[in-house]
């Protein structure tokens, strides 16, 4: 049984609700054709849907992580707009579930990135989420995102190659460049553009280590990784 607020309504009926109060149906296809999106949007830009869900989680709590997953799981998959998906990210994230960001949220999130299966899901997924279980678990998540950094679903390699980039200084350069290493030589856009934005984002941390690998990767970097690796270096 998913979590319910006081007003004894599911959890997944209050969201909705609060959602569709601010909708814009007139901005919702746009959003929808810009993400190429099969579920259709309300309408709803960042601000005012992160200002509609505030009330909503507000004061939430949960027993355990099982109720937690169960929760963010239930939006996840229940949802019939887009916005209902991102909600689902956010609840993951709110102050009283940060102590469930454990080894065994990762199940739950890789469904979330394997299902989701595109960039506005994974890339906050993979940076926000996956990411400081990398940090906290060190030894049981840096061999798994290795094996994601190999395995077939375009959006688990993604994410390996993304999940550092709030690291900064305290970044693991052996495991990006593991994690980037099965992806040197694929044509698919979207493991290109996050080769080159995982070396960009370490670049504001270390320069000249970022120019001294893409000269050592030579041609094995796209012209695309390699443009999005050295934007920031060249402007500065």
């Amino acid at each position: 049984m998913t979590h319910s607020k006081p007003t004894g309504k599911p959890l997944t009926t209050q969201v909705r609700e609060a959602l569709d109060a601010v909708a814009e149906p007139a901005r919702a296809r746009a959003m929808q054709a810009y993400m190429k999106s099969a579920m259709p949007y309300f309408g709803i830009s960042t601000v005012p849907r992160r200002a509609a869900l505030k009330s909503v989680f507000a004061g939430i709590d949960w027993p355990d992580s099982a109720a937690w997953q169960a929760d963010v799981l239930a939006l996840w998959r229940g949802a019939t707009h887009r916005e209902e998906r991102y909600a689902a990210i956010e609840l993951a994230a709110v102050k009283s579930g940060r102590r469930f960001q454990r080894i065994d949220a990762l199940p739950m999130y890789e469904e979330m990135i394997v299902t989701g299966a595109w960039w506005d899901y994974v890339d906050s997924i993979a940076s926000h989420r996956v990411g400081p279980i990398v940090a906290s678990h060190p030894r049981e998540m840096k061999p798994l995102m290795r094996q994601w950094s190999r395995c077939d679903d375009l959006w688990k390699r993604r994410t390996s190659i993304l999940c550092q980039l709030s690291s900064k200084k305290a970044t693991d350069l052996t495991l990006l460049y593991d994690c980037i290493e099965p992806s040197l030589g694929e044509k698919e856009f979207f493991l290109r553009k996050a080769i080159g934005w995982a070396l960009r984002q370490y670049a504001w941390s270390d320069a000249e280590e970022i120019i001294r690998y893409v000269k050592e990767k030579g041609d094995r970097l796209s012209p695309l990784s390699k443009k999005e690796a050295l934007k920031n270096i060249a402007a500065s």
